[in-house]
């Protein structure tokens, strides 16, 4: 499920294609698996989607996940469609399917309680 991963970032309506796993978003560029990406972060507020499976995810603003997840580290809120096979840290509420790992949030949470 995690392997080299093809995903769409898309922050503030900008579409970006990564291929990789392990993803920080920061207010100075975007790192996919230790490589800087390109990206523009002139706007205060950043909203971020990605399109694809992510083993690792760190980043200060809200996420939106479409597919699955192994680790979130974020400082807003977080919503995964799929599983977290891992943890969750955010500042803010969590909304995600099954999680097989620790979720501490600022805010609410809503989980999804089947078996793996």
């Amino acid at each position: 499920m995690f392997g080299k991963n093809k995903n769409t970032i898309i922050i503030n309506g900008k579409r970006l294609n990564v291929s990789g796993n392990n993803i920080q978003i920061l207010p100075d560029g975007i790192i996919v698996d230790g490589k800087r990406v390109d990206a523009d972060f002139s706007e205060k507020t950043i909203n971020i989607v990605i399109e694809g499976n992510v083993d690792r995810l760190k980043t200060s603003a809200n996420v939106t996940i479409n597919g699955n997840c192994r680790d979130i580290d974020c400082g807003g809120s977080c919503t995964v469609s799929g599983d977290v096979s891992g943890d969750i840290d955010a500042g803010g509420s969590v909304h995600c399917g099954n999680v097989s790992g620790d979720i501490d949030a600022g805010g609410s949470v809503t989980y999804v309680n089947e078996a793996f």
